[in-house]
């Protein structure tokens, strides 16, 4: 039996999740997606954990809320890029970023290791 309380998952998460719902097809265009204050119940964190997450969503442009009626999948205009589109291309970006990221830390640890080195020879005679 597990004794540590599972890790509540924040906004950004939140989106993410969403995000690939509405990638892989489960939420398109003009669909609403779930209640803030039930999926923030089932997910079992605060309203505004949920509210964040759905306002990251549309400031990326995949969903539009409606006042008193809900929070859906926004319904292109002629020509625009499809929400399904841009959420699968934002999920490739982000893990573009998240490979570029870990290769820039595996760059600087090789700097320090190569300035700890040439720090070393820099007190010898003739270097």
């Amino acid at each position: 039996m597990d004794s540590q309380p599972k890790r509540k998952l924040n906004a950004r998460e939140i989106a993410a999740r969403i995000r690939d719902e509405i990638a892989a097809g489960t939420f398109g265009p003009g669909d609403r997606l779930p209640g803030a204050r039930a999926y923030a119940k089932k997910l079992g964190v605060a309203l505004m954990t949920v509210q964040n997450a759905y306002t990251q969503l549309q400031e990326e442009g995949l969903v539009e809320g409606r006042t008193g009626s809900g929070t859906y999948v926004r319904d292109p205009a002629p020509g625009e890029q499809a929400p399904r589109e841009a959420a699968r291309r934002l999920t490739e970006l982000q893990a573009e970023v998240a490979r570029v990221s870990t290769e820039l830390s595996g760059l600087v640890e090789r700097v320090k290791q190569l300035e700890a080195v040439v720090g070393t020879s820099d007190g010898e005679p003739g270097a």
